[in-house]
């Protein structure tokens, strides 16, 4: 155990360390390791190609250990900004001390803003503000690590969603595993809608994760 956070409106996470590997952990669940962050990276990747050439303002629901920011500095362009809603301040610190090798300075890269707050909060903010939200504050669309994260994958908050992004903007949301019938519920909200689902190894191996990638066609 190197450290642990209190997480605002209850409960604790814990980083730990054993050798080379790190792990974010929430109660007896693993919500990030350093060794596997293949999805991670995809959801990044696959939200800026659907996004097209006009890469503007994106949202990126939870920091963690880095690796969704990193995979959309790498695809955006000079021009783009990103905005990283942060509800656990010390996971901050955790990016700049002892998980700082896994950012290598992408937490100071002039296109970066962090904000610590609820992502809610800025979604439910001014409509058509960005061009991509990506969400990856849970292990799946509910609220595992905060209660009021349910707010996001109800139907009332994938509206906010899709009202806060332009027209063609893309929502994108992580889940270590399937969820039934949450397409739908985007489709309801006005979604366009593709369910992607890979392993988290190369080859073929490791769990398998699910990426719902949702555009906003108007």
């Amino acid at each position: 155990m190197i450290d642990t956070a209190d997480i605002p409106g209850g409960g604790q996470l814990q980083l730990k360390q054993r050798g080379d590997d790190f792990a974010i952990e929430y109660g007896e669940t693993q919500l990030m390791v350093s060794w596997a962050s293949r999805s991670e990276e995809a959801l990044a990747t696959l939200a800026c190609q659907r996004m097209g050439m006009e890469h503007g303002r994106m949202l990126i629901g939870g920091l963690g250990m880095g690796f969704t920011l990193s995979a959309a500095l790498a695809a955006l362009p000079g021009s783009a900004s990103v905005v990283v809603a942060e509800l656990v301040p010390k996971v901050v610190e955790w990016a700049r001390g002892p998980l700082a090798h896994l950012f290598g300075g992408t937490l100071d890269d002039p296109r970066v803003a962090i904000e610590i707050c609820d992502v809610h909060d800025i979604i439910s903010g001014p409509p058509e503000q960005f061009d991509a939200i990506l969400l990856d504050v849970d292990n799946g669309p509910d609220g595992l690590i905060s209660a009021a994260n349910d707010r996001l994958y109800c139907d009332w908050g994938l509206r906010a969603a899709h009202t806060a992004l332009r027209p063609g903007g893309v929502l994108a949301i992580w889940s270590s595993y399937p969820e039934h019938g949450f397409a739908d519920r985007l489709e309801d909200a006005g979604f366009m809608v593709e369910e992607v689902s890979l392993r988290t190894g190369e080859r073929g191996r490791g769990a398998r994760h699910v990426i719902w990638l949702a555009i906003r066609e108007s």
